[in-house]
């Protein structure tokens, strides 16, 4: 079945809806009442390729990424704070939260505009997409280089942003992609990228 941007992305929020633990997760981040909040990377990206493979059951994430873009408030300390109320509603989920607004420093990266233009910057492009619950129960998808890159089963580097090539390369070896998922073509990085 070929797929055009509208089903690729009303396949991808029928993934995630009919994923009760990620529903949970998302109404979990949502009672924070964050702003321009998303659970981003593997959160949407794993849900994809385990659909693409076939998988019965979910591939286990390391650990679920939360960001938000607060100016006013960027200190690592109320990531902590938020990493424990999230892990008072889930304790068996690993967070991780990263305000947006202070991440362009540690990336070496010009100050980001908000948390779509922070995802637009992340190592691989299939990684660049993250999904919000919003109060009205639907779901805001953001995908920077848009979903047929998520649905491709391409890994590719960000070709915007130009990260050491050893960062892709170690990226998809030590994450173990291809043992997980082995339908996957990797466009190694290369210094011609």
């Amino acid at each position: 079945m070929a797929r055009n941007s509208d089903s690729m992305l009303a396949e991808t929020e029928d993934l995630i809806r009919a994923d009760s633990w990620r529903m949970d997760c998302l109404r979990a981040v949502r009672s924070l009442q964050l702003p321009d909040w998303y659970i981003g990377a593997g959160f949407v990206r794993n849900a994809i390729w385990d659909a693409l493979h076939e998988k019965p059951v979910r591939t286990p994430l390391n650990d679920v990424d939360l960001i938000y873009f607060d100016r006013a408030d960027r200190g690592a300390a109320t990531e902590a704070r938020l990493e424990g109320r999230l892990t008072a509603l889930m304790p068996d989920v690993v967070w991780q939260v990263r305000d947006q607004a202070r991440m362009h420093i540690p990336n070496q990266h010009p100050p980001y505009r908000d948390s779509a233009h922070a995802i637009a910057h992340w190592p691989e492009t299939q990684t660049c997409v993250g999904v919000r619950l919003e109060t009205a129960d639907t779901l805001t998808i953001v995908a920077p280089y848009g979903l047929a890159e998520n649905w491709s089963l391409r890994v590719t580097p960000n070709p915007e942003v130009p990260y050491p090539v050893e960062v892709f390369n170690q990226r998809v070896r030590g994450k173990r992609w291809l043992e997980i998922w082995p339908r996957l073509q990797v466009h190694w990085a290369s210094d011609g990228r």
